[in-house]
């Protein structure tokens, strides 16, 4: 069964499961965090099939991930790098393997670690924090608002989300300015 396109919903979490939510994509793009840059190291890294390999490279270099350049003077040999775009993943990827190594990690442990270079040592949980004190936050210490973006739809589902929460005694900020929201952005 072919999956449905992500590009169209009015979701930011969709729509870039949609550049990257195939496993195989976000294993290409670790490797190319661990180096990684021509067709044949993907390959033999990943173990991947040449045809899935070629579709998801691709793929990623059309959602500006990353960017081929030819790397002799026939053109023939290719190295795929990650753009500024491809290297905004890099908190995607440490998170997940953070995530990861908690929940999921081989008998053994996990197999590799992720340490600070200058220090060596081991870097800290990635965790949401408070742009205004820099306190790391729990689930329960963040709402959802409506965005910049939000469609009418979108700001009734989140107008009764508000009323619900409130309902229950929990509290909820002021929708922020519109401005406010900008300052999230890259």
């Amino acid at each position: 069964m072919r999956r449905t396109s992500f590009a169209d919903m009015n979701c930011s979490i969709a729509r870039a499961l949609d550049l990257i939510g195939e496993w195989w994509t976000l294993l290409i793009v670790r490797e190319a965090f661990l180096g990684c840059q021509r067709f044949g190291e993907f390959e033999a890294r990943l173990g991947i099939a040449p045809n899935v390999l070629s579709q998801r490279l691709s793929r990623l270099v059309e959602g500006g991930i990353l960017q081929v350049t030819a790397t002799s003077q026939s053109g023939k040999a290719l190295a795929y790098r990650l753009t500024d775009k491809g290297r905004d993943l890099h908190p995607v990827i440490v998170a997940l393997a953070q995530w990861g190594d908690r929940h999921a990690a081989a008998p053994g442990g996990p197999p590799i670690q992720l340490v600070e270079r200058a220090t060596g040592m081991p870097i800290a949980p990635l965790t949401a924090r408070s742009a205004v004190t820099d306190q790391p936050l729990r689930p329960r210490d963040v709402a959802v608002v409506a965005g910049p973006g939000a469609s009418d739809a979108d700001r009734a589902r989140l107008s009764a989300l508000r009323a619900q929460e409130q309902a229950q005694g929990r509290p909820m900020p002021a929708e922020p300015a519109p401005d406010a929201c900008q300052g999230n952005r890259r």
